[in-house]
Order: structure tokens, then C-alpha cells, then sequence
């Protein structure tokens, strides 16, 4: 049964409000802006000029607030990033019924929430944004002290590794256009090339990092966990070289230009 409770019907008419609608779309917007820089700089160490940024959200806040302007863009996108995470609790809450969705909603809000909080923290107190590669680090260390630890990062490798096959899926299948509202016949066609090259190349750095700390489960060595960074780095070591990463770094650039599609056709 719905609950039809005061405080219900006020959560309901929150996450339903046009101002959240408009902050959510400036919220897919910034992480469009979010991934472009990530596979900008992935791009240009796969080519060999790399600039020593790293290839991960927080070497992209980075490179935001270092621009002109940067530190007012960078209040936009905290904004617009809040609204897509209030949005996505509305999800889970009050949409779709299917439970995987509402995982899925609620690991969109976790992202969010993160991500505001490192903007907030360089524009509040100058504190610098921590790599992905530090976080994942950080949090193998923390498993490997519990008792069996070396159990638990393994299965927080293979959970990663599910993770990006469920994107390369989702990709394939090209089921991300479930939540799109594009009836233009081309305008439809170009979403769905731009989405599925994202989507499997997101699934493709996804199995890198989660490949790489269940190694670090497996040797017992910490260090050998990366985040977003050290995954795509590690494409390039691959037998293919660093042209695997060249079109991966691609294919998350395609997937930016997507997020600004999702920011004009996702269904809010």
C-alpha cells in the first residue's frame, strides 16, 4: 500500500518540483563537463603527452577550478549536482518499482553526494579532492584489517568487475534509452551511438579496477588497488598498448556528450 501520510505527500511534491527538475538537468550537464576533462586527459596519456593530471573526477574538478571562471562553474555544478542527487532519492523512493532500479538509484545518489562534497570542500575550506586511486587505496586497507579481509576486497574487486559488465550490458543491449525521451528519428540515433560507446567503455574501466583489487586481494598488497586513474593507466600496459586507452578515453568523451543529451531528452 502507498503511503498517503503528510509527510509522504510533501516528499512526493519535493521530488517532483520544477526548480529540482531544472537543478537535475544542470546536474547531468556538470558530469557531462565531469567526464569530457576525464577523458581529455585519459586521451592525452594514451597518446603520450599527458600533463601529470590525474584521469579521475578529482583531476577534473581540478582542472575546472584552475580555469578562468573555474571556481563559479564549479558553484554551478555543486548546485546542479545536489539536484540530481535529491532527484535520484525521489527514484528510489517513488519510482520505478523494479528493485534493481532503486540500487541503481540509490548508488547514483551515494556518487552524487561524494562528488558534491569534494566541490564543497575545495570551494569551502581549499581542500583538495582525493584521487579515486587514494580512495580505493584507503579502502582496501580498511578491509584488509577486518577478519577476512582479504575475502572482502576480493568481493569488492568482484562486485566492480560485475559492475562493469552490467555496463557493457547495458551498453549492448542499448537499454539506457529506457529513460530517454528522444522522438526525433536522428537526433534518437546519434544518442544511442553516443550512449552505448559510453557505456562500455565506463563497463570496460569498471572490470579494469575491479580486475586490479582483486589482485590486490589475492597478493595481499594495497597498493596494487586503483580507482578510475590507475584503471584507465592500466589499459595501456595491456598487449593491445595505449591504444586500448586512446579508445576507451573515447568512448568517455562520446559518453560526456551523452550526459548533455540526458540533460535535454532523460525523463525527470
Amino acid at each position: 500500500m502507498v503511503s498517503t501520510s503528510p509527510v509522504h505527500k510533501i516528499a512526493r511534491s519535493v521530488a517532483e518540483h520544477p526548480v529540482l527538475d531544472r537543478a537535475a538537468k544542470i546536474g547531468f550537464a556538470a558530469r557531462g563537463v565531469l567526464y569530457g576533462l576525464i577523458g581529455l586527459v585519459a586521451l592525452q596519456i594514451g597518446l603520450g603527452s599527458g600533463t601529470g593530471e590525474e584521469a579521475d573526477k578529482s583531476g577534473a574538478i581540478h582542472l575546472v577550478a584552475s580555469r578562468p571562471l573555474g571556481e563559479l562553474l564549479l558553484w554551478i555544478m555543486a548546485f546542479g549536482l545536489a539536484g540530481l542527487a535529491l532527484w535520484q532519492v525521489g527514484e528510489m523512493i517513488f519510482g520505478s518499482p523494479e528493485t534493481m532500479e532503486r540500487v541503481e538509484a540509490a548508488g547514483r545518489v551515494v556518487m552524487y553526494v561524494a562528488l558534491v562534497i569534494s566541490l564543497l570542500g575545495l570551494l569551502l575550506y581549499g581542500k583538495s579532492a582525493t584521487s579515486t586511486d587514494d580512495q580505493s587505496k584507503d579502502l582496501t586497507r580498511l578491509l584488509f584489517d577486518l577478519p577476512a579481509g582479504p575475502i572482502l576486497v576480493g568481493l569488492l574487486g568482484l562486485g566492480l568487475v560485475a559492475l562493469g559488465v552490467y555496463s557493457i550490458r547495458e551498453g549492448w543491449t542499448e537499454r539506457f534509452m529506457r529513460h530517454m525521451n528522444v522522438t526525433e528519428a536522428r537526433a534518437r540515433s546519434t544518442v544511442v551511438r553516443l550512449g552505448k560507446a559510453g557505456y562500455i567503455a565506463r563497463g570496460m574501466i569498471a572490470v579494469a579496477a575491479g580486475g586490479l583489487i582483486c589482485q590486490a586481494a589475492l597478493t595481499y598488497d594495497p597498493d596494487k588497488a586503483v580507482g578510475i586513474d590507475g584503471a584507465l593507466r592500466a589499459l595501456a600496459d595491456t598487449p593491445v598498448g595505449p591504444w586500448l586507452l586512446v579508445v576507451v578515453a573515447i568512448g568517455v568523451m562520446l559518453f560526456a556528450v551523452y550526459c548533455f543529451a540526458e540533460a535535454r531528452w532523460y525523463r525527470t
